[in-house]
């Protein structure tokens, strides 16, 4: 009888241990996550002068961002808008590759859709080289009033990527 209870005591302690190594394991995840500097609100403007906004090969600059590595990068599109009237460049939309080239080798790579007559759209971004390795972002894109810059606003983050 000593044997069972001293074995259930055992038993016991050991769940308990357990439950309160996983409880601590798990909260200190989160708040570390939480406050990580590797993820959170993003928010771009960017600046898109002259007859540049979208056209294969032309650029737009980020002239603001609080996520320091985006700040003055370029944003290349490689693909032409699709316009339903030809002669109306308010008719159609961009839905393009794109390519936010910070210098140095850092750069995201993602895809970009604008309607041009809401002139609202969506950019989400799937990874990157140097220090944009692993960029993760999905952000609302709104030019209005109808001009040449635009605000990013949405959630960003680093996943960590494998060593290739």
């Amino acid at each position: 009888m000593k044997s069972r209870n001293m074995t259930m005591t055992l038993a016991l302690m050991m769940v308990a241990a357990f439950v309160a190594l996983t409880l601590s394991l798990s909260a200190g995840v989160a708040s570390v996550w939480a406050g990580s500097p590797k993820n959170g609100q993003l928010h771009v403007t960017k600046s898109c002068p002259g007859a540049d906004t979208g056209a294969p090969g032309g650029s737009c600059v980020i002239t603001s961002s609080n996520l320091a590595r985006l700040d003055g990068a370029q944003v290349l599109y490689d693909q032409v808008p699709y316009l339903r009237v030809p002669a109306d460049s308010t008719s159609g939309l961009l839905d393009s590759n794109v390519v936010v080239d910070a210098g140095s080798g850092n750069r995201a790579v993602g895809r970009c859709t604008l309607d041009f007559q809401t002139l609202l759209g969506l950019c989400t971004f799937s990874d990157g080289t140097g220090q944009l390795a692993g960029f993760e972002a999905r952000v609302d894109v709104d030019c209005r009033p109808y001009g040449n810059s635009c605000t990013w606003d949405g959630k960003y983050g680093f996943d960590p990527q494998p060593r290739r």
